[in-house]
């Protein structure tokens, strides 16, 4: 005889407390909690290659950009995530007590995986959404050059451009930054970049 294993659900202050202690990050939707999956070496150098690009055009400027380890809340979704890269132009809003979680990004990029590229560009991209100041969303092929984005207009819209190939770039709408496909892709070896099951 079968029985069926009860779903546990937790409160966003649960998760948070768990989170402080746990050896690994999860993220948070709506009273689950989902085990982030690990990243590869070519996921880990095209987030890392996007970062030193926005820092450097950036310098100077009232941006805070950040990546992988800080949190973002949305509140309409009871949801936490942890982006790939975040760009928040002015200060960041916090939720909560401490820095460690922000509410406000204009820019999120995501480099997709086989196992999270339909949920990033379907539901959470829906809940990314949610966020007043969202103006901006990359999502980055890791096993091909393939960048998408989506720009917000004046009448919230969002407009999809594909860019395809090592001539293409990428000209960010959010922030002043121009970026080749090679230089997001750069040391990037798509050899040893087979999608993992």
């Amino acid at each position: 005889m079968q029985t069926a294993t009860q779903k546990r659900y937790y409160t966003p202050e649960e998760y948070l407390e768990l989170e402080e202690k746990a050896e690994f990050r999860s993220e948070y939707r709506n009273g689950e909690i989902i085990p982030m999956t690990g990243g590869t070496t070519n996921h880990n150098k095209i987030a890392g290659n996007f970062y030193a690009y926005l820092r450097y055009a950036l310098r100077g400027q009232d941006y805070e950009i950040y990546i992988a380890d800080v949190r973002l809340w949305l509140p309409r979704y009871q949801q936490y995530t942890y982006p790939d890269v975040m760009v928040i132009k002015g200060k960041p809003v916090y939720a909560g007590t401490n820095t460690t979680t922000v509410t406000n990004p204009s820019l999120i990029v995501e480099v997709l995986s086989k196992s999270t590229k339909n949920y990033d560009q379907g539901d959470k991209f829906h809940s990314y959404r949610s966020i007043p100041e969202f103006q901006e969303y990359i999502l980055i092929d890791q096993y091909q050059y393939r960048v998408m984005q989506y720009v917000k207009t004046a009448t919230d819209q969002w407009l999809f451009t594909e860019l395809e190939g090592e001539a293409a770039t990428l000209s960010l709408n959010t922030v002043d930054l121009q970026i080749s496909l090679p230089e997001i892709y750069e040391k990037v070896n798509f050899i040893d970049s087979e999608p993992e099951e």
